[in-house]
């Protein structure tokens, strides 16, 4: 995962304050919705809500708003019904594997504006089954690494029911079963590690290493490109682009 959980980390961070924070707080309230439509409200017996909401608290999205989706999904006039979650996969530049997530009411259009960007920023977009298997979905807690333990945070996260730890950079990241996202997150707040980004996500088996800038600059583009797109809700891609040139590409 080194260098795309970084980039996770960079996301967040420009996520809570960018201009695109009304069309991102959309994104994660469609997502709510939908999970509290086919799940029901009760985060503890719905997995894909509780991910749903532990991915909105991540990016600083407001309780109450969270709280109106939650409603909005399990209510008699839920919206959520019409939409429905299409994978879409791919390749990037250098082969990079792309795997897009999509919440649509309408699959032409979706498949149209995903096909597009692909195109537009040097990728193809791919038939099913293309590169699904190189990802395994996996809940990712991403902490700071300044001023952490790792030995401390290693014996929280075990405990909390994470399988793995690993330094990345400037984060650690902590990995475990979907299942263990909520529990080692409020773990690791209680023992007040420094959070960066929480989400459930298809982390990559294995990596392409991309340590050119022009060649990153293009990758983060088209994985932006495709984020911006109406109807997606989540980008995976196996890069591994050191961390220097992450941060060179993302200022």
């Amino acid at each position: 995962m080194s260098g795309h959980s970084k980039w996770s980390s960079i996301k967040h961070k420009k996520g809570a304050a960018d201009a695109r924070r009304g069309q991102l707080f959309s994104k994660l309230s469609r997502a709510i919705i939908v999970a509290a439509k086919e799940g029901g409200p009760d985060p503890d017996g719905n997995l894909a809500l509780q991910n749903a909401i532990e991915k909105a608290r991540s990016y600083s999205m407001p309780k109450d708003n969270i709280e109106r989706a939650i409603a909005k999904g399990s209510g008699a006039d839920a919206d959520g019904s019409s939409f429905e979650t299409v994978v879409y996969e791919g390749y990037g530049p250098e082969g990079v594997a792309v795997l897009v997530e999509a919440l649509t009411d309408n699959r032409n259009r979706t498949a149209s504006d995903v096909r597009h960007a692909f195109t537009k920023h040097g990728g193809n977009l791919g038939t099913t089954g293309a590169v699904a298997w190189q990802f395994e979905r996996r809940g990712v807690v991403v902490v700071a690494a300044d001023g952490t333990d790792e030995d401390e945070l290693v014996l929280a996260a075990a405990e909390a029911g994470a399988d793995d730890v690993s330094l990345d950079g400037s984060s650690f990241v902590v990995t475990g079963v979907p299942e263990s996202l909520t529990p080692v997150r409020q773990a690791l707040e209680t023992a007040g590690f420094a959070i960066e980004s929480v989400e459930l996500a298809m982390v990559p088996k294995s990596t392409v290493a991309v340590a050119d800038e022009s060649t990153a600059r293009r990758i983060v583009n088209l994985v932006e490109g495709l984020e911006d797109t109406e109807d997606v809700q989540d980008v995976y891609a196996n890069f591994d682009i050191p961390e220097a040139v992450l941060e060179a590409v993302a200022s």
